[in-house]
């Protein structure tokens, strides 16, 4: 097992889904955005590294149908099954590193709220970045939040990598245009503030 997947397994087993900072009970964010791309219900919708998240719960709530969760950690996954009961047959789990993940068919929508600032390594962001262009059909959806130049410099004892929305270009621009970007404080369950920004892509 990696050191990456290890420390995430061990989060996932030692910590409750409110005892981790980027917890929410309702990612109203997210859920705007998504809705905003005007997908129809059984477009494909992937969460990368969603962990436990309440988003795939959201989503079925609103009537979507063909939810992917990706998470490098069993222990997050097996979490949010079990918390869908069963709802977790309408949502197909994948168990991986996003670094690894081959996507099998295209997808109408990548999220990714907080795993994106833990890759911090400049071969690493291209390899994601090649990630998501191999898994989006032309003109899928690309939302991203990740920690903003005011967010947080270490996450879950982690070094993490800052965005402005010129450094988001910076790596996403050739492939993507950008639709929206806004930053946006997070209230933590510990009473703390992580400022993020959020950006939406359409894949050119």
């Amino acid at each position: 097992m990696s050191e990456k997947k290890q420390h995430w397994e061990t989060v996932f087993t030692t910590k409750a889904e409110n005892e981790v900072s980027w917890y929410q009970q309702k990612p109203e964010t997210s859920l705007q955005l998504i809705q905003s791309c005007h997908l129809p219900k059984d477009a494909k919708i992937i969460d990368i590294g969603g962990g436990d998240s309440y988003l795939i719960d959201n989503l079925l709530d609103l009537g979507y149908t063909n939810l992917y969760l990706l998470d490098i950690s069993e222990n997050a996954i097996e979490r949010a099954k079990k918390r869908l009961a069963e709802r977790a047959k309408n949502v197909t789990f994948i168990v991986s590193d996003s670094l690894d993940f081959i996507a099998e068919q295209e997808f109408d929508l990548w999220h990714d709220r907080a795993s994106f600032h833990f890759i911090t390594n400049e071969n690493d962001v291209l390899k994601y970045k090649s990630n998501v262009l191999s898994a989006l059909h032309s003109k899928g959806h690309f939302i991203l939040g990740t920690f903003s130049e005011d967010g947080p410099k270490k996450c879950s004892g982690l070094d993490i990598t800052q965005y402005s929305v010129e450094k988001l270009e910076g790596v996403f621009e050739e492939d993507f245009e950008l639709e929206n970007c806004f930053t946006e404080d997070h209230e933590t369950p510990f009473d703390t503030i992580q400022n993020f920004i959020f950006a939406h892509y359409i894949k050119r």
